[in-house]
């Protein structure tokens, strides 16, 4: 078995990170602080997901998965550039299409015989279990900190406020 080392295991926790936010991101809604926020968040651990797959090899060589962190480096970047720019459009198909990506990529890695997490399933499931709740916890916990963030501390602007930020025209 694959040992597992500092690189494997946060290799897996930033994939189930990426793989719990993807959905709040493609169906929630656009444009507004926290979607940018889990936006920048989801790329980070996308970033860090397919670059840490080139240090992570079977018997020495690289896999069709290496292909797959490689296009999804470029896919991400598009999106994120698409999103820069405002071609929302193009965001869209390049982020939910590196998502599907890398839910390609957890199937193959979950249902593959031999691979690191299946023997992990099935040696210590209560690890998997744990490692998996803690993750979407931290999912959770951070998009209603996010959420309860915009609210907390901010005032309604007073009517002097308003008229004076429309005659300054």
């Amino acid at each position: 078995m694959e040992h597992w080392n500092v690189l494997l295991v946060s290799h897996v926790i930033a994939a189930l990170f990426v793989l719990v936010i993807g959905p709040f991101q493609i169906l929630r809604r656009r444009r507004d602080r926290i979607h940018r926020t889990m936006g920048y968040l989801w790329v980070a651990a996308m970033y860090y997901v397919c670059v840490s797959s080139f240090w992570i090899v079977t018997a020495g060589h690289f896999s069709w998965l290496h292909g797959l962190s490689a296009f999804t480096i470029v896919t991400v970047t598009l999106g994120l550039v698409s999103a820069i720019r405002r071609n929302i459009p193009s965001h869209l198909g390049n982020m939910i299409g590196s998502y599907i990506g890398i839910a390609v990529a957890f199937v193959f890695a979950v249902a593959v015989p031999g691979r690191a997490i299946p023997q992990l399933l099935a040696e210590d499931p209560g690890t998997a279990a744990y490692v998996a709740a803690l993750v979407v916890l931290s999912v959770l916990v951070t998009f209603v900190s996010l959420k309860r963030g915009g609210r907390a501390g901010t005032a309604a602007p007073s009517k002097e406020r308003t008229l004076s930020h429309f005659l300054r025209v």
